[in-house]
């Protein structure tokens, strides 16, 4: 198989598929606990009995990327949401019983909330965890009943081409499904009749996909990203910090949705943090050319822009420290897209790594003299998909988490709230809407109906709202209302 490159999928190929799909659908009727386990089990199947060639391809799509990421941060994270999901199931499908205002409970009516499928789902992935954006909102989406289309991304294409045969060995195409293809087929899928959408990306494209989707008022799941900060409290372990913003600001290089994107500290502990972080880095990546374990950025054009923004970085007054402890020639390997990691100190908010999401293994470092300063500067930007505080004074703890808005929170480490099956993942506002994970996801790709039944009693006589109207009504309203 050569997965160098994608084919577009026509838009009627797509929409064949949808149709297919939401008619199998119809036809199947309720879909039951065993057809959501089945399907999630071969789901299951899917990703394990492939996961050394998930390895070897995804390695291939990156340039470089040790086993050890991707079967931590992709095959571990997706095994343990579709294990999850199958454990669960039975409980998440269960209707939800609801109390009625007085008297209605007392004449007999009984109400109750139905979890119920919401028919086809389209679900367009990123490519910086190609397994774990597929499979973990998959498993939420099949527990949920659903029938899925995925549309994974263009720039991991040997996985996204493998995603296509594996699926359709273990699946029918009215089940589950893969299109590939770049742009154009991005573009053609966002504009289906989806009866949910969900899309992980860049906030720009986020709006490019809540435009299309809205045509058909299709609901959307936005997964986006943002700069998330770092609040470093007076009260902090510098050494704590550093070994803990450094394991994830070089983990898949600094490639991940959640990863730290700029740090705040105490003025007068900046040199100590920078000393400190560094030394940690160099333990970590004691070479890094060679070193298997030091992943590639996606694609000579993600280099080039944080190339960029340290050269910009640079030509604004930024101080700027590379991190290369062997002194190795990174501008003569073209071909492997590797990036020294890099400090920027005195940032200023005219530099592009102020403004834009970095990805990648740098870190600019702000400083601040009061909390409350930060707490500003938070305030005035987007809205983060998440916010780490560092530091043992509660006061300060509690100002930090309820004066700010976030997509979620880590306290004294980085990303790991996005690691829990049970806690809801999702953004706000420019980082996105929706969430999923856990029961919470399968609440996002259901639809709560209300189911309201009364008896054959009539509850309108009895309240007088049957015309014509008398004072029975006019004491039945005052009684309410009182």
């Amino acid at each position: 198989m050569d997965g160098s490159a994608l084919i577009e999928t026509p838009a009627e190929d797509i929409a064949t598929l949808l149709k297919a799909q939401r008619q199998s659908y119809l036809t199947e009727g309720a879909v039951t606990s065993s057809t959501r386990k089945d399907r999630l089990k071969r789901a299951l199947q899917c990703l394990m009995e492939y996961k050394d060639d998930y390895i070897r391809l995804i390695s291939e799509d990156f340039g470089n990327r040790s086993a050890e990421t991707t079967l931590f941060a992709d095959v571990a994270a997706s095994h343990g949401a579709l294990k999850d999901a199958i454990k669960h199931v039975d409980r998440w499908m269960k209707s939800s019983k609801r109390s009625l205002q007085f008297p209605l409970g007392l004449l007999g009516a009984k109400a109750e909330v139905v979890p119920q499928p919401k028919g086809v789902v389209g679900l367009i992935t990123p490519w910086n965890f190609p397994l774990t954006m597929v499979f973990v909102p998959l498993a939420q989406m099949l527990a949920a009943g659903n029938r899925v289309v995925i549309k994974p991304s263009e720039h991991t294409p040997r996985t996204s081409a493998f995603f296509a045969e594996v699926f359709e060995k273990h699946f029918d195409k009215t089940e589950v499904a893969v299109v590939t293809g770049a742009v154009e087929t991005s573009q053609a899928f966002a504009s289906q009749p989806w009866d949910h959408l969900m899309f992980t990306g860049a906030p720009m494209v986020g709006k490019l996909i809540m435009r299309a989707a809205s045509e058909h008022l299709t609901p959307v799941t936005l997964e986006l990203g943002g700069k998330s900060p770092v609040v470093v409290g007076k009260s902090a372990d510098l050494d704590m910090v550093a070994e803990r913003v450094a394991t994830f600001k070089h983990m898949n290089a600094g490639q991940i949705c959640l990863a730290p994107d700029y740090l705040n500290i105490d003025a007068d502990r900046r040199d100590a943090f920078v000393e400190t972080y560094t030394r940690k880095v160099e333990s970590m990546y004691p070479t890094m050319l060679a070193n298997d374990q030091y992943t590639s950025i996606i694609s000579a054009r993600h280099r080039e822009r944080l190339e960029g923004y340290l050269e910009d970085a640079r030509a604004k007054g930024a101080d700027v420290r590379i991190i290369n402890p062997a002194d190795e020639d990174f501008k003569g390997q073209n071909q492997a897209n590797k990036l020294p990691s890099a400090l920027i100190l005195n940032p200023t908010d005219d530099m592009k790594v102020m403004q834009e999401e970095i990805f990648g293994p740098i870190l600019p470092v702000r400083t601040y003299d009061k909390a409350e300063d930060v707490i500003d500067y938070v305030n005035e930007r987007e809205r983060p998909l998440a916010l780490y505080y560092f530091g043992h004074d509660k006061a300060e703890e509690e100002a930090v988490l309820t004066r700010t808005t976030s997509g979620g929170v880590t306290v004294n480490d980085v990303l790991w709230h996005g690691a829990h099956e049970n806690l809801p993942f999702g953004g706000v506002g420019n980082s996105g809407m929706g969430h999923y994970h856990g029961y919470d996801g399968f609440l996002e790709f259901s639809h709560q109906k209300s189911v309201l039944r009364h008896p054959k009693l009539s509850i309108g006589n009895l309240l007088g709202i049957v015309p014509p109207y008398t004072d029975k009504l006019r004491k039945t309203i005052e009684r309410q209302i009182k």
